[in-house]
């Protein structure tokens, strides 16, 4: 599946979303380990993929396309795995490349992850974040997610300081179609 969003005023080129694929892992790590404390594993994304999560990588739209440039469409801006379920989708992870931060990509995706909901009728969207991810945890709130619970450690422990960290449990509705 394949889904564009529109072009933003900033000047970030339209996104689009590509199917994961084993041969994206390299480039999907190489921000994966970059963005968190406690980064999934190859082993990790393998597995999303050999379970039939929907992972997509998103580039630049080709129309948009400039060679050697942060528009190369080989270049990874970001990626999401998502996992179906019967009546909610799991955002399992997303991620944008630190250097393409504070350009709207995420919510951007974001938009694009609750269009996909809505198409699946799926009527929710629910994720965990970490408390101290406050970038996340301001974007989700300003997408319209709110806090339904919590996970008690379950987080890895932190390298720095050896402590586990709870997760925020979020969710929100998605108006379908009728």
């Amino acid at each position: 599946m394949s889904v564009n969003t529109s072009p933003q005023a900033d000047g970030v080129a339209e996104l689009s979303f590509f199917p994961m694929s084993a041969v994206d892992l390299e480039a999907v790590l190489a921000i994966e380990n970059q963005s968190h404390v406690h980064p999934w594993t190859k082993g990790n994304f393998s597995d999303s993929l050999a379970a039939g999560h929907w992972a997509y990588c998103i580039r630049p739209a080709h129309d948009q396309a400039v060679k050697g440039s942060f528009l190369d469409p080989e270049v990874l801006w970001a990626y999401c795995i998502l996992y179906p379920a019967v009546d909610e989708l799991h955002l399992l992870n997303i991620t944008v490349a630190p250097s393409l931060r504070r350009h709207g990509i995420a919510q951007r995706m974001m938009k694009a992850i609750e269009g996909v909901a809505a198409q699946q009728n799926m009527p929710r969207i629910i994720l965990e974040v970490r408390p101290s991810n406050t970038n996340a945890l301001k974007l989700y709130e300003k997408m319209g997610f709110e806090a339904i619970g919590g996970r008690k450690n379950y987080y890895p422990s932190n390298p720095e300081t050896g402590l586990r960290e709870d997760a925020i449990v979020m969710a929100k509705s998605i108006k379908l179609a009728t």
